[in-house]
């Protein structure tokens, strides 16, 4: 199965337009879903656009889950709260892509207890900060048992703009395997050069790299 939610903001007036979601999903043994979440804003009002989705995920024996985020434009402060716990040989993918700009907050928390033996899950958090936005991402993995988690963070930053990556695994199991990666930095100025070489000014060349980064 798979399932698409989209979440969108118009916001033409002075006062803050909230929405906030909660998503939750229990799948039973061996049911298999893709989970495709979209969020967008607009608008001229001096009004903010927030939203904030909280996901959570019940995972039964040999159930699976792929989950991708979108947001990469127009909301001015979300904070993004995924929650999974899974049992045995249960599978979480999450997937995440963020874009920010102007004085944009966005805050994602992941949390999630690897239960069984041999549950497993993956997630990747794709992200740009620029001009005097700010992002913070948060992740807890525990590994209660046999199991396998990857967590990567990977964050481009422009301008003044700040990035927070808090990384945290747990193991409560001798076979708990568990890994954290996480990278912030600026585009590499080799990247600019090679593109600018082939006719791209400096800003098409920008922008060439960080849609190449968000796919």
């Amino acid at each position: 199965m798979v399932i698409v939610a989209g979440c969108g903001i118009h916001n033409d007036h002075h006062k803050d337009s909230e929405h906030n979601g909660i998503h939750r999903f229990f799948l039973e043994e061996g049911a298999k879903v893709k989970y495709i979440e979209k969020h967008y804003g607009e608008g001229e009002g001096e009004g903010k656009r927030i939203l904030n989705p909280v996901t959570e995920v019940y995972l039964k024996n040999g159930s699976s889950l792929e989950m991708e985020s979108v947001q990469i434009k127009g909301v001015d402060s979300t904070e993004r709260v995924t929650k999974g716990v899974l049992e045995e040989n249960a599978n979480f993918v999450v997937t995440e892509k963020i874009m920010t700009h102007g004085n944009q907050f966005a805050k994602t928390i992941f949390n999630v207890e690897l239960k069984g033996e041999n549950a497993s899950t993956k997630v990747t958090s794709r992200s740009v900060a620029t001009e005097n936005s700010k992002q913070e991402f948060k992740s807890n993995v525990i590994g209660n048992n046999k199991c396998f988690g990857h967590v990567e963070c990977d964050a481009i930053i422009k301008d003044n703009a700040k990035v927070i990556a808090v990384p945290e695994i747990i193991a409560n199991n001798v076979d708990a395997n568990l890994i954290h990666e996480a990278a912030i930095g600026k585009i590499a100025g080799e990247q600019l050069v090679k593109l600018m070489t082939l006719g791209l000014t400096e800003k098409e060349a920008e922008e060439e790299i960080i849609n190449g980064f968000l796919k």
